[in-house]
């Protein structure tokens, strides 16, 4: 198992940056394929983003896709989420988690959340 933390989160105003980190403990992260997920006010948890153990596959939510990326680096146990062109409809909590298979992270079949990191994008 796999311990996340997600940290980078904070208020942006439309149209700017950010980049989201999660760094996994253990010497199991660099075979997990992980992904990145959200969870706005009211609704329910949805995938936004996933990367293969090696980054060969990646997968993105239509509403994100061409804005945001997803990226890992394994020597550092850290996942990245760079989000360009933020907008309101962006506004939600992040969370990273992960999985031995890839197709797992994309139906967002994962259990032991963690708190998430806030990001709120200002009109």
């Amino acid at each position: 198992q796999v311990q996340l933390a997600e940290s980078g989160g904070r208020l942006v105003q439309t149209g700017e940056s950010l980049r989201l980190s999660c760094v996994g403990s253990g010497s199991t992260f660099g075979s997990y394929a992980m992904g990145w997920f959200r969870q706005a006010p009211g609704k329910e948890r949805e995938f936004v983003a996933a990367i293969s153990w090696g980054s060969r596959s990646l997968r993105y939510a239509d509403s994100v896709n061409g804005r945001f990326t997803i990226s890992r680096d394994n020597t550092k146990n850290t996942l990245y989420l760079q989000m360009n062109n933020l907008k309101p409809e962006d506004t939600a909590i992040y969370y990273c988690n992960g999985a031995p298979r890839y197709d797992t992270v994309v139906l967002g079949a994962l259990t032991n959340w963690g708190q998430g990191t806030q990001v709120t994008v200002s009109s």
